[in-house]
């Protein structure tokens, strides 16, 4: 099965390259845990683990709390709080919960707490990426003991196992009442997790002890520090000053003198994050950032206009960005996943740069002389994503596009995002589960509260066509039928140009010698995932 073929392909391109020694720094009494310092390179925005759906909360929401299932490095779905799980019936799955579980505080964990998780997750005020697609399909939730829970839906629906791996489950007794702010300030986020949080500096640090009864064996260090270090130079520079243990997100050009530093080694896997742009579909009049040469307003948007959104993608080489910006630790895409991974389009390749092609739409959607846009981007949450829009931006330019270039930290680029205050942006998503199912009804499914689709569609691309595919494959319990509905979705909304696909980024951390980690395709950077090498 595909499932599979993405699972192999990930065992021969992961690596793993383990360290024969402990760190100088992780030397400890005979008897005491060691303690671990790591520095992220993306902001965790909170600690509500229901609040963003980004992938920073979601590695920190991993190491406090579990979801029923959880996933494997090669996003697998095992077994969680859940110790097993079956379709009862066509509409029925029932999970059996874990015995002898208990949140942080000492309550115990029960059916009771999977209920009341599953009803917040879509009451969470606020959310700038709701994590409601993944309850949406429930109808109704059956306890039937206190370990044995059932989730009816209308229709069949082959994905419950793999969204509910989506859901950390919270103890209702903490969190009835309790506020995102309240789970911020620790005093909510009681999990069952291997970790439970001693201190929560917003944007700066988070300070772990570790869950000395966790159900899955103690962790191997009694103390973590989790520090955010946007700043590429900064996190290197931290690793070989010894102030920290472990990197994330390894800046490309430090690749190289890294894997001849002797005190250091490395750990990478191809990923499943897509890197791409985003454009307005949503406006019929203007758009913000778009103007014709003089600076005036243009009506209708161009960018509804799909000549227009093809010139845009052909005008960009995705190679050389691959080659030159990203340094090899990227694979540039056509399409949301890579290779082996299910519902990934055979023969859909990146798109060829081709000027003259790009030149030739734009005249033919009445711009012969091109007009001017403005690419918004963040500056420090995704590996050289400033740096990706530049070159983007010239080769707008070079098509006829004059491009301004608008790089801001994540924090206020992705509010302004959220708010759809911009006309082409650049962004990440990271698909769990890694199949297609995910991006699609998050990136390109008509936005809908009611189905809990197009929850990050910032751009509210809408085409029915790919909707009802989408439809179709979410009902279908057979495997490769579902597969072929997901990539006839994928190859419909790719040759729409709902979004503009750029590169799948390889995952690399870096950490000190005496140190090994287990690499994971969904670039979760947790703490758990770390242990001293063997001597």
């Amino acid at each position: 099965m595909a499932r599979n073929g993405w699972a192999a392909a990930l065992g021969v391109l992961g690596l793993g390259v383990l360290g024969v020694a402990l760190l100088p720094g992780l030397a400890v009494a005979q008897g005491a845990a060691p303690s671990l310092t790591m520095a992220v390179g993306a902001p965790v925005t909170s600690l509500d683990p229901h609040y963003h759906q980004l992938s920073p909360n979601n590695a920190v929401a991993d190491m406090i709390f579990d979801g029923l299932v959880n996933r494997s490095a090669r996003d697998q779905g095992i077994p969680g709080l859940a110790t097993s799980w079956r379709a009862v019936d066509a509409t029925t799955w029932e999970f059996k919960l874990r015995e002898g579980v208990r949140f942080h505080n000492g309550n115990a964990f029960t059916a009771e707490d999977v209920a009341f998780t599953l009803n917040r997750v879509p009451r969470v005020p606020n959310s700038p990426s709701s994590f409601a697609l993944y309850t949406r399909p429930i109808t109704a939730v059956e306890i039937v003991d206190a370990h044995t829970i059932r989730l009816k839906t209308a229709v069949p629906y082959p994905l419950m196992p793999t969204d509910i791996a989506n859901l950390r489950i919270i103890d209702k007794e903490t969190a009835e009442h309790a506020t995102t702010e309240d789970f911020n300030a620790g005093r909510a986020a009681q999990g069952t997790g291997p970790w439970r949080v001693v201190d929560h500096r917003n944007g700066e640090r988070i300070e772990f002890a570790r869950n000395e009864q966790y159900w899955g064996g103690a962790p191997a260090f009694g103390r973590v520090t989790y520090r955010m270090i946007t700043n590429d130079a900064a996190r290197t520079a931290a690793l070989l000053a010894g102030d920290v243990d472990f990197i994330d997100q390894v800046p490309t050009a430090d690749l190289a003198r890294l894997r001849r530093e002797q005190r250091v080694v490395l750990s990478e896997t191809i990923g499943l994050r897509i890197i791409f742009l985003g454009l307005d579909h949503s406006r019929s009049g203007a758009t913000p950032f778009v103007t014709d040469n003089d600076g005036r307003p243009i009506e209708p948007n161009p960018l509804k206009d799909v000549r227009v959104r093809r010139a845009l993608t052909l005008a960009i080489d995705r190679h050389a960005i691959a080659d030159r910006v990203m340094e090899g630790a990227a694979t540039p895409s056509g399409q949301f996943l890579p290779p082996g991974s299910f519902g990934h389009v055979p023969g859909l390749e990146a798109p060829r740069a081709n000027l003259e092609e790009a030149r030739r739409l734009l005249a033919e959607a009445g711009f012969p002389n091109g007009f001017r846009i403005t690419l918004h981007s963040p500056n420090d949450r995704y590996i050289n994503d400033a740096r990706i829009s530049q070159a983007i931006g010239q080769m707008w330019t070079r098509a006829g596009v004059r491009t301004n270039v608008d790089a801001q930290t994540w924090a206020t680029f992705v509010g302004r995002a959220a708010r759809q205050e911009l006309s082409s942006w650049l962004i990440g998503w990271g698909s769990s589960g890694g199949e297609a199912s995910n991006p699609l009804r998050n990136l390109v499914a008509t936005v809908s509260r009611e189905k809990g689709w197009g929850a990050s569609n910032r751009g509210h691309y809408s085409n029915p066509g790919v909707d009802a595919l989408i439809d179709r494959a979410m009902v279908e319990l057979d495997d490769p039928r579902r597969e072929g509905l997901l990539r006839e979705a994928t190859s419909m909304a790719m040759a729409d140009v709902g979004i503009i696909p750029l590169h799948i980024q390889t995952n690399i951390w870096a950490m000190r010698r005496g140190l090994q980690h287990e690499a994971r395709a969904d670039e979760l950077t947790r703490a758990q995932d770390i242990r001293p090498a063997a001597r």
